[in-house]
């Protein structure tokens, strides 16, 4: 015989459901909701790349499965067993990544193209996409601080180990900027307590992301960045992402090498190819000043009016094609040079001394190069102003 509910039944479900809500509302409302950090496998602003899982599972609060039966549904608890059947045993459930992220697939993973950051925004834990243009500075990182017997090595500010000076070699001190017959030349001739350079990090971004360590940088930006990085002065501006752009000339510029034998065109033609080549290639983003690359070297030649009676000769004529692409594209004039015929000042390296500097709104790229030998060498600069697609 079929059971009949009587009304005072459905009444009776009805209160105890409306209890159950309120009871679920009163509790939620009494908890403080989860703050987005506590979730974070990763410091806010660490840069993040897509498919990183940058969520601590362990972290993620659970509630009553009375309270929220949709959750165990949730991609999050449904594809992994441990949820479900914690869910089963003990009546609770995790809340859904979704609720508290963005940026991210429901398992926690990165979703965002290119080098995302990681940022709190409201109440949600959220990957952020890359700016078009990302730029940060070569800055130093990793110091050698001589001692009586060897090196400490230092690294962010903390000692990490102390290296005997035997003991000096490719295994024991970091060597891509600086060879370790350098490293020992230099140890050599310090005194204890010198310090020298030996890894940069990239540190102040443009977007006010984290610092990136060493060991990080090839990864998160790619090898194009460290090599770009090896070539330029610490304190340098590195574009370490470009979305979609394109290129814009802004101006050329030509000049002629002539010939000046007294101060050997052969070596005065050496240094104008040296200034293009420390020069071609250099990106310098908007608010910024930059350097040609350290890693070009001059050679000199003399000449009696020169300080120390010697002279990178030839790099005057580059520096004027230099000069006239920069300042013809708004900016000023870089600092080292004059408005003089001879236009690198006496004691300024034509390549690290000499500095432009970006006034426009997006990032310039410097091309130089050279054609013909000797006396018969001309040089040729452009600027191209790169912009968003």
């Amino acid at each position: 015989m079929q059971r009949i509910i009587s009304g005072k039944h459905i009444i009776l479900l009805v209160i105890v459901a409306a209890i159950i809500t309120a009871s679920g509302a009163y509790i939620e409302g009494s908890v403080e909701p989860q703050h987005p950090v506590e979730i974070a496998a990763l410091e806010p602003g660490s840069t993040v790349l897509k498919g990183q899982d940058v969520i601590d599972e362990s972290r993620v609060r659970s509630v009553p499965l009375i309270l929220h039966p949709d959750y165990i549904l949730d991609e999050f608890n449904y594809m992994d067993p441990g949820n479900l059947l914690q869910a089963v045993l003990t009546g609770a459930v995790h809340v859904p990544i979704s609720e508290m992220t963005s940026g991210m697939d429901p398992s926690g993973r990165s979703t965002v193209d290119g080098p995302g950051v990681l940022r709190v925004s409201g109440n949600k834990l959220v990957v952020q996409e890359p700016p078009v243009f990302l730029w940060a500075y070569k800055t130093p990182y990793t110091y050698g601080v001589k001692r009586k017997n060897g090196m400490d090595i230092i690294e962010n500010g903390r000692k990490v180990k102390f290296v005997p000076a035997d003991s000096i070699s490719n295994s024991t001190v970091p060597h891509r900027y600086k060879s370790v017959n350098r490293i020992k030349r230099w140890f050599r001739r310090a005194d204890e307590g010198d310090e020298i350079v030996l890894d940069y990090q990239l540190s102040n971004f443009s977007d006010g992301r984290l610092p990136v360590p060493p060991a990080r940088i090839e990864e998160l930006f790619g090898e194009e960045v460290l090599e770009y990085m090896e070539n330029y002065p610490s304190g340098s501006p590195v574009v370490v992402y470009t979305g979609g752009y394109r290129k814009v000339q802004v101006s050329t510029a030509v000049s002629y090498l002539g010939s000046y034998p007294q101060y050997d065109d052969n070596k005065r033609a050496f240094n104008a190819r040296a200034f293009a080549a420390a020069w071609n290639g250099t990106v310098i983003p908007p608010g910024s000043e930059g350097s040609g690359k350290e890693t070009v070297r001059f050679t000199a030649s003399r000449d009696p009016k020169a300080p120390g009676g010697y002279a990178s000769h030839g790099s005057c004529p580059p520096a004027r094609a230099l000069r006239a692409v920069v300042t013809d594209a708004g900016m000023p004039l870089p600092r080292g040079m004059t408005w003089e015929f001879h236009a690198v000042l006496f004691g300024f390296n034509p390549a690290t001394g000499i500095k432009v500097r970006n006034t426009g709104r997006y990032p310039v790229l410097i091309e130089m190069w050279t054609t013909g030998s000797g006396a018969g060498t001309t040089i040729y600069a452009r600027i191209y102003r790169l912009e968003p697609a």
